[in-house]
């Protein structure tokens, strides 16, 4: 007789079985009970756990590019489990053994309490005597994602990508699966729908996410993988069902290969996942909540202290003492709490290609750069500076004191890119050069606040004391995480901006450890506005950054709209505060002083899209965030561009509900707007474009 593993928990259904020949078969995982005669007994080999391709082992079936039908993920046999309780939630660990190879793989399941996502991974153990070329392992592998309801996949499966890129970052598209070539005309196919990433750089072209949406049985399935390097994710058919495969980085994707000797582990990078009934705003509330679970306790995702950086249409990375002072004196009058001196505080002039020493400018400084910090401090301010701790310019002064083995390689010759060499953080003396930065900022200088930002990709990898060159990257980007921990376990006051060329690291394994990511370097505020909307797909509310540069030219609507940018994230102010016109000084302060009377809300609201998830080409652009527990709704709408002055906002939660409306900023310029509570509808008036509100929602009780 089979044997089942059925657990409910938070919302969630996982069903298991383990057939009489010892297949362990995931045939279920969702929101909604799994029903009665939905999978034939000839479907189930497509149900199993996990795929895992060694080298020299054979493929079946038909599968191209696909990592279905592996060896000797197919030959995988139950050996144990678990399921037991730790301080995070319950927890499935799955055993399973190749009787050839005496590869051991666990599969781990960690459920967390009260939100229905999931944190999976796999762990490889050797235990023969020959070491084993592993492939491809699955992290995550659901097949059955179509199997309720009675339509056709092809009508009732849509899928939403977050496509990204530099300054264009958190473009959401959703798609049927024939509008992305997989039209539903045989049980398999060569076909794969996937995104991956290359690189160090993890979301140089997607955010490493996804939503599922079965629109027949309304619910959906998401996923995100937590990993700063390589990644893949693939949807396939087979058995005449879809099949989710997400990992880490593969051989044929990625250029990743590992050569695991005997008695060696390999775990794989680790992939949340979860299901609702419900849409893409219920996947993303719940991916809010869990993001908050397994975020590194701090201070800075409490306090959401309004920054100050001197970069975006301001400075542009060339501060100098005399140019910081008045910007200093606007910032703090207008209620600013961070000061981060950007990039450039190190060089006398051009710097680009010669970071790497950081010891500040001389010229720039004439002072002392203590000086400027200790005037920072002076205004009631925490001082910041700018750093890129990954690379070394390649006209460095500090590669006197460097050799080959501190930097990536890949056939023979060091890497570059954008006059940059990659450090390689595996290097205890790369580790020692990095500490010895923090040290002196923080404990030397008084910094509270770094901007980490990390301006080049570095490739595929290294070759360096690695199997392949993904291997190398891979064991890299563990080894900078590892370096992270380091040194917020040293300074955990220390509040550390993730920025890589603004959002190309966005993901969950430094998003994990950092309170606060840097979005985009988009340069317009207008473009910006969707950005911004968009984030806290991404991201929890208050670790999204968002720049409001107010322009030296720009009128009074060009200051609201750029502070309506930021109001419900993490507000990054710069522009030349200190040249701005009182009254248009005063809007600024007007909206730092709002920001801090709901930031406490924010750290606890759930984002919704009141006219869907935004895009560049959209004329109008709303995000909302819901405190349920106040009773509250903060609603930020930017009219972009088009002819109509007037749109519809649909709030169905507020349908016939009482409720108070406000204008809550800008209170003293023209804004029109009407509460219609049969329709759940605000409707807006904003007759000229490139203009914003906020409006504040409370439910009379």
């Amino acid at each position: 007789m089979a044997q089942m593993i059925d657990i409910h928990e938070n919302g969630l259904h996982l069903i298991l079985e383990i057939s009489q020949e010892l297949e362990v078969l995931l045939l279920h995982f969702g929101s909604q009970s799994l029903g009665e005669q939905v999978i034939r007994s000839d479907q189930k080999p497509g149900f199993r756990l996990m795929e895992l391709q060694l080298t020299g082992e054979d493929r079946a079936e038909y599968h191209g590019r696909t990592h279905r039908a592996t060896y000797p993920g197919l030959r995988m046999k139950y050996e144990s489990h678990s399921d037991l309780r730790n301080a995070l939630g319950r927890k499935l660990e799955i055993t399973l053994h190749d009787p050839e190879t005496s590869l051991r793989a666990v599969q781990h399941f960690q459920f967390y309490d009260d939100v229905q996502t999931v944190r999976v991974w796999t762990v490889l153990i050797n235990r023969g005597m020959k070491p084993l070329g592993v492939e491809y392992i699955s992290s995550f592998a659901l097949t059955g994602l179509d199997k309720e309801g009675k339509q056709d996949r092809d009508d009732k499966m849509m899928l939403s990508i977050p496509h990204t890129g530099w300054q264009s970052e958190l473009q959401w598209r959703t798609y049927s699966l024939p509008e992305l070539g997989m039209s539903h005309l045989t049980d398999r196919s060569s076909k794969r729908i996937s995104c991956s990433n290359t690189g160090s750089w993890s979301a140089a072209e997607h955010i490493p996410m996804a939503v599922l949406e079965n629109k027949e049985a309304g619910t959906s399935l998401f996923w995100q993988i937590e990993h700063n390097g390589s990644w893949h994710w693939e949807i396939i058919d087979q058995n005449d069902f879809l099949t989710l495969l997400a990992s880490g980085p593969t051989e044929h994707d990625n250029h990743w290969w590992v050569n695991l000797q005997p008695g060696e582990e390999f775990v794989s990078v680790p992939v949340a996942v979860g299901a609702v009934s419900g849409g893409f705003e219920q996947a993303i509330g719940q991916l809010t909540t869990y993001r908050r679970k397994i975020r590194r306790p701090n201070a800075d995702n409490r306090d959401l202290r309004v920054i100050f950086n001197d970069y975006m249409n301001c400075l542009w990375g060339s501060p100098t003492t005399a140019k910081l002072l008045p910007l200093i004196d606007a910032a703090a009058e207008v209620g600013c709490e961070y000061f981060c001196i950007d990039a450039g505080w190190y060089a006398a002039g051009e710097w680009w290609d010669g970071v790497g020493e950081w010891m500040p400018s001389p010229e720039r400084f004439p002072e002392g750069i203590k000086y400027v910090l200790d005037y920072i401090r002076s205004k009631g301010l925490v001082p910041g500076l700018w750093l890129e701790l990954e690379v070394m310019g390649i006209n460095s002064p500090k590669l006197a004191e460097t050799d080959d083995s501190w930097f990536f390689k890949r056939h023979g010759q060091r890497v570059k890119d954008r006059s940059r060499y990659q450090l390689d953080y595996r290097n205890p003396k790369v580790v020692a050069h990095a500490n010895e930065v923090i040290r002196r900022l923080v404990e030397d200088y008084g910094v509270g606040y770094i901007k980490m930002d990390y301006n080049i990709n570095a490739g595929i990898g290294t070759e360096t004391d690695a199997d392949s060159f993904g291997d190398g990257l891979l064991q890299h980007n563990r080894a900078y995480l590892a370096w992270l921990d380091s040194i917020f376990a040293r300074y955990p006051d220390l509040v550390i901006e993730n920025c890589s060329s603004g959002g190309m690291r966005m993901d969950y394994a430094m998003l994990s450890r950092h309170s606060i990511q840097s979005t985009s370097d988009q340069e317009n505020y207008v473009n910006y506005a969707a950005i911004a909307a968009a984030s806290p797909s991404a991201l929890t509310p208050e670790q999204s950054a968002i720049w409001s540069y107010p322009l030296r030219e720009g009128d009074d609507e060009e200051v609201v709209f750029n502070m309506v940018n930021a109001l419900l994230l993490r507000i990054h102010q710069s522009g030349h505060l200190a040249e701005l016109s009182p009254r248009r000084r005063e809007l600024v302060k007007e909206a730092l002083d709002y920001y801090k009377t709901i930031r406490g809300d924010i750290r606890a609201a759930l984002p919704f899209w009141p006219l869907g998830l935004p895009k560049q080409q959209d004329d109008w652009v709303s995000l909302g965030l819901r405190h349920e527990e106040r009773g509250a709704e903060y609603v930020a709408v930017w009219r972009t561009g088009g002819t109509s002055g007037a749109k519809m906002l649909s709030l169905p939660e507020l349908k016939g509900e009482t409720v108070e409306i406000r204008c809550a900023y800008p209170q003293d310029l023209p804004t029109e707007w009407t509460w219609d509570s049969a329709k759940g509808e605000l409707h807006v008036t904003m007759p000229e474009a490139k203009t914003a509100r906020l409006f504040e929602i409370k439910h009379k009780r």
